[in-house]
């Protein structure tokens, strides 16, 4: 009976734009030759050629916190600064869907320390891990069915730690609905 008095709120991000694509414009390339002869429209829908974009982003409520304060997962398989984000892409009478879930590496971790950067460092045993990662996991996959896992630490500094530890448990999670693709920023700046 309270349902009346409580208001749903989000922290996060929503935004909805309408995008109108001109597919009977020529390139550059057509406009500055005389001997191109001008081109039918390749639109299937000549009548409505829009699509409405919308990107909704939410936080989670659980272990939300400062960078370099707040890491890892907690007992419960929560992970630090989790977000979802969904991209909507509504075209010719087609709702198209995108999520992207990104969160802080699901193994207890820390950084200590004041300082820019400071070293991260492992909590706890890998085998003291098992069962968050999976409770993590299993969460996630039941929500999206299927992930691709991208992990994004630097894969041969300081942050290597953290990496052979999330790509170890994911190795004992062993699960056939779940990718592993470790991309390092370093290597490709």
């Amino acid at each position: 009976e309270v349902d009346f008095w409580i208001i749903p709120i989000i922290q996060g991000f929503v935004q909805i734009e309408e995008l109108v694509v001109n597919y009977s414009e020529s390139s550059d390339d057509d406009k500055s030759s005389p001997e191109t002869p001008p081109q039918e429209s390749t639109c299937v829908d000549d009548i409505h050629p829009t699509f409405l974009v919308a990107l909704i982003s939410r936080r989670s409520r659980h272990r939300a916190g400062m960078r370099y304060k707040r890491r890892g997962v907690d007992k419960n398989g929560n992970v630090a600064n989790y977000v979802e984000t969904e991209q909507l892409i509504h075209v010719h009478n087609h709702t198209l869907s995108f999520i992207q879930t990104r969160g802080s590496v699901p193994v207890f971790w820390s950084q200590v320390g004041y300082r820019y950067n400071p070293r991260p460092r492992l909590d706890k045993s890998e085998n003291e891990t098992v069962s968050c990662f999976r409770a993590h996991f299993e969460e996630q996959l039941k929500n999206y069915k299927k992930q691709v896992i991208i992990n994004l630490v630097d894969q041969t500094g300081r942050e290597k730690i953290i990496g052979d530890a999330y790509l170890k448990q994911v190795l004992l999670y062993n699960s056939a609905n779940l990718t592993y693709v470790s991309f390092d920023f370093h290597e490709h700046w």
